[in-house]
């Protein structure tokens, strides 16, 4: 798949001082026995793969099947989602931005890695890569490519940039023909690439 090359692309990179004590401190952990590395990455997965974007994508679901939940996102994201029970930290201030058949929405954090951890998990690790980071913004059309998104040239790109004060969640077009769906069977549909704009859904 096309995000797996490039994530591996960013693999390359020399880790921050950051990263390196994380897994300093990670190995002193498992070779004292006090952590099983076993563990660790199921918990890892859990919050990166299942816990998180599933809960971004039932706030797409419902945006898609309640027209009146969508306006509420619409005007006040923080609160819509936290309907949902998704609060926390990192998803204080959530801005909602909806792609449409003009325009597709792709975001990323130029200074760091802000991400909205309540309806996304963790961030995957070529978010936070500085290479993402500067292209999201300099060539987005490229990095939607690497990710094996093509868009018509008449589809405007807009770029979002997450800081520590607003961070975004994009709600991906809804497919058609998904009418007769449950809330339950469109968030199936929603990936977490989707939300970020890295890919369509």
């Amino acid at each position: 798949m096309a995000h797996d090359h490039h994530d591996h692309d960013h693999e390359q990179e020399p880790p921050s001082d950051i990263a390196l004590r994380v897994k300093a401190l990670e190995s002193l952990l498992i070779e004292k026995g006090l952590v099983d590395p076993a563990a660790l990455d199921a918990i890892v997965d859990h919050y990166e793969h299942k816990v998180g974007p599933r809960n971004g994508a039932r706030v797409v679901a419902k945006a898609w099947s309640d027209q009146a939940y969508l306006e509420r996102l619409r005007a006040d994201a923080t609160a819509a989602i936290a309907e949902l029970g998704f609060t926390g930290r990192q998803g204080e201030h959530m801005i909602a931005v909806e792609n449409t058949p003009t325009t597709h929405n792709l975001v990323v954090c130029t200074l760091c890695s802000c991400y909205p951890w309540p309806v996304l998990g963790l961030p995957p690790v070529w978010y936070k890569s500085a290479p993402y980071r500067a292209r999201a913004v300099i060539d987005p059309r490229g990095v939607l490519a690497d990710f094996g998104t093509e868009l018509p040239d008449d589809v405007e790109v807009s770029v979002w940039d997450s800081t520590a004060e607003v961070r975004y969640l994009v709600i991906p077009e809804r497919p058609a023909g998904t009418e007769g769906l449950s809330e339950a069977e469109l968030a199936d549909l929603v990936t977490r690439d989707g939300m970020i704009g890295t890919a369509r859904l």
